[in-house]
């Protein structure tokens, strides 16, 4: 782990190395300042100390799962209510039926997704977030909030996903 006066130590000397111009980084190609939120920002990763091979597949596993196609759509469609099919079809936008069902199966598998199976003629079949699925969203949230920040407008957006709310 790397202590507080090492990191403001790198920090400073990062931010030292000035190139050609005033207020330039390393080679002239980078704003100083730039040069020390990079190195105040590699300080911090260096606390979260040797990250193995193992962490590193769980870690890509986990991104990718997160980030396949209709995931968080699908996942913030439950949380926002939606518990039959017909339901999560209609906050969805864009999503067959087919690939709906398929990924419902698939969320569910992962755990994720609960189905819930009540007998009654016609059988009624839900699907709730698990706690799992709901700590998925939590997990989210920075890179939510982070999109707020310096994502690209709403009208850039893709088609597909969740159906935003007006407001």
């Amino acid at each position: 782990m790397v202590s507080e006066s090492d990191a403001a130590a790198r920090a400073s000397s990062s931010a030292d190395v000035v190139g050609v111009g005033v207020g330039v980084g390393p080679a002239g190609d980078l704003p100083t300042d730039l040069v020390a939120d990079l190195a105040a920002h590699r300080a911090r990763l260096e606390q979260f100390g040797h990250i193995d091979e193992a962490a590193c597949r769980r870690f890509q596993r986990s991104v990718e799962f997160a980030g396949r196609k209709w995931t968080a759509a699908i996942l913030l469609a439950g949380v926002r209510g939606a518990r039959r099919f017909s339901e999560y079809r209609a906050s969805v936008d864009g999503i067959s039926d087919r690939l709906l069902a398929a990924r419902l199966k698939e969320l569910e598998t992962e755990g994720v997704i609960e189905r819930h199976v009540r007998a009654t003629t016609p059988v009624s079949i839900t699907y709730t977030p698990s706690a799992a699925g709901l700590q998925l969203i939590e997990a989210l949230q920075p890179l939510i909030a982070w999109d707020h920040a310096h994502g690209a407008s709403d009208a850039a957006a893709p088609a597909h996903g969740v159906a935003r709310e007006a407001g």
